[in-house]
């Protein structure tokens, strides 16, 4: 073979192998992007959850709620935010001005080739301001 043959088929080997890096690399981006979207949305929503519930605590110092209504406002925030938790995730104590709020739920993740759960835990404690 000559040197000119030899040559081309080693350009034409390396052409192959750039296309089939390409593809692998866009796979994996691709199956980045995709387990983001599943991961991130659970995140802020225990965010936003955390928020409410720091709110809420702080408010019912003031208005004297009872554990029921805070329950109820914090259960509300949840199944806007479509968090997987029941009534019976939530606890409250309410006694003195002082109230604790604490939420405990798992979020199962489905990645298609491997599955897991999330577990969040957010809690607040307010003391009462008077």
């Amino acid at each position: 073979m000559s040197g000119k043959t030899q040559l081309l088929r080693r350009a034409a080997n390396e052409r192959g192998e750039g296309k089939l890096k390409a593809i692998i690399v866009t796979v994996i981006l691709a199956f980045l992007v995709f387990a983001g979207v599943k991961v991130v949305p659970p995140y802020i929503s225990e965010y936003q959850l955390n928020d409410k519930m720091q709110e809420t605590a702080r408010f019912a110092s003031v208005t004297r709620a009872n554990e029921w209504q805070i329950k109820e406002t914090i259960f509300k925030t949840i199944e806007e935010l479509e968090i997987p938790a029941t009534k019976e995730d939530v606890k409250v104590v309410a006694a003195g001005g002082r109230v604790s709020i604490t939420v405990d739920y798992t979020v199962p993740i489905d990645l298609w080739v491997y599955k897991f759960d999330l577990h969040f835990t957010p809690s607040t404690q307010n003391k009462d301001i008077i």
